[in-house]
């Protein structure tokens, strides 16, 4: 398995938050508000793995282009970016190793948290 960074998705993560379109939540909020499979693959059917993919800071290029398992470390809703979904990047990048991710994570958190 070799995940590293999906620079696409923070460039559109930072888009996102710099529009407002991030949701203030707690790392505990996520669980409840990550998307299910369901929502996925409808997001899927609708716009394709090029603009699914801007939602995940993880690209693992041993899976192909066109697998949902090629993409880890979600961070939002298909709409917004959420805090807690960043939170909890962050944390399970730190957990296995990923740092470029978590550092990532931890720089996307440091803008949604500044005033």
């Amino acid at each position: 398995m070799s995940v590293s960074l999906n620079t696409r998705a923070v460039a559109h993560a930072k888009e996102l938050i710099e529009a407002g379109r991030v949701v203030h939540d707690e790392h505990s909020d996520w669980g409840d508000a990550a998307p299910d499979s369901k929502e996925e693959n409808t997001y899927l059917e609708k716009h394709g793995y090029g603009e699914y993919s801007k939602w995940f800071l993880g690209i693992d290029s041993d899976e192909s282009e066109h697998t949902k398992s090629r993409y880890s470390f979600p961070i939002g809703n298909f709409s917004k970016i959420l805090r807690g979904g960043v939170i909890a990047a962050e944390d399970r990048a730190a957990q296995y190793d990923h740092d470029d991710i978590a550092a990532a994570a931890k720089r996307l958190l440091a803008l949604i948290d500044a005033p």
